[in-house]
This record gives C-alpha cells, structure tokens and sequence, in this order.
C-alpha cells in the first residue's frame, strides 16, 4: 500500500476540541469554527498565535454558505465565547485606506464550556424562581379563598330574594 507523503505530515491536519460539540452550536456555526481552526496561525513564538484573517466570503466558500449565513455562524462563536472578533485596516499603494478583513482570535474553548454552564445554571435558576413565584402567588390565592365565608346556601337564597330592586324615576 502506498501512502501519501502530504498525507503524513501534521500541517494538514488540526484538533477540534471535543467540548464544542457540546455547547448547543449549529452545525454550521461548528463548521465556521473548524474552518477558523484550520487558518489560524499555530506557530508557538508569534504575536498573532491564534488568530487567522479570511473574509465572510472565503469562510463561505469553504462551508458551503453564503456571506450572510456565516455572519451568523460567526456571531454565534462570538456568543459562545470561542472567538473574539476585531476590525482591521488596509492601506493601498496609492494611501488610501479600506476596511479589511475580520481579525479571528481563537479562545480557549475551555472557558467557552465554563460559559456555557454559568449561563445554564442562571436559566435554571431563573426558571425555578419563576415556577418558585407561580406557586407563591396560586398559595396566596387559595388562602383567600379559605378566607372568604361562605354563606348557607338558604341565608344566599333568602338575602336575594328580600332584595328589592330601587325603582327609577322616569
């Protein structure tokens, strides 16, 4: 069997940490996320460690989606605290300046994980204090209701029916 030779060496390949599976992304924001890892720049003593530059457009053309959709995918990264985003610049030979592409920073995804949690102990929370407050509140209602005293039913009957409506002028 022949292998490959570009096959075998580390450069082609990068490792998706496990625990973005688990961070409730859409598939596409996962893939964006993929893509991303495959540009940044992995070389241990550089300033720019982590961090890639492609456009909405090439990101797109990778993952198969649109400018559009990956806008999305990629606030939905920012959301999930895996990627930090930054505007950069472009001067031209003539001087002038343009917007350039994105600056994509890679975070640890451990901390993105670490996110995800504290934000799913405070729905749960903010969703046992609402369930807390419905019960609270029917409580109260049935306490009122104990509260109130029910006339005998023939004491209702015999109050009705000595009630004598007022007559009006005409």
């Amino acid at each position: 069997m022949i292998v490959n030779e570009a096959l075998n060496t580390h450069s082609n390949y990068f490792v998706l940490p496990n625990a973005i599976y688990n961070l409730g992304l859409s598939a596409g924001a996962i893939a964006a996320y993929g893509f991303l890892s495959s540009c940044e720049n992995r070389a241990r003593r550089s300033k720019d460690r982590y961090t890639c530059y492609p456009s909405m457009a090439t990101i797109g053309r990778a993952i198969g989606r649109s400018r559009k959709t990956v806008e999305n995918y990629i606030g939905e990264l920012v959301e999930a605290g895996l990627i930090l985003t930054e505007p950069t610049k472009v001067t031209t030979a003539d001087g002038l300046r343009w917007n350039g592409s994105l600056k994509y920073t890679l975070l640890d995804p451990q901390r993105a994980v670490e996110l995800y949690h504290e934000r799913q102990c405070a729905r749960n929370d903010a969703h046992l204090e609402s369930g807390v407050k419905k019960k609270r509140k029917a409580m109260k209602k049935a306490e009122k209701k104990r509260e109130r005293k029910q006339k005998p039913h023939d004491e209702y009957v015999a109050e009705r029916s000595a009630h004598v409506p007022e007559e009006l002028p005409f």
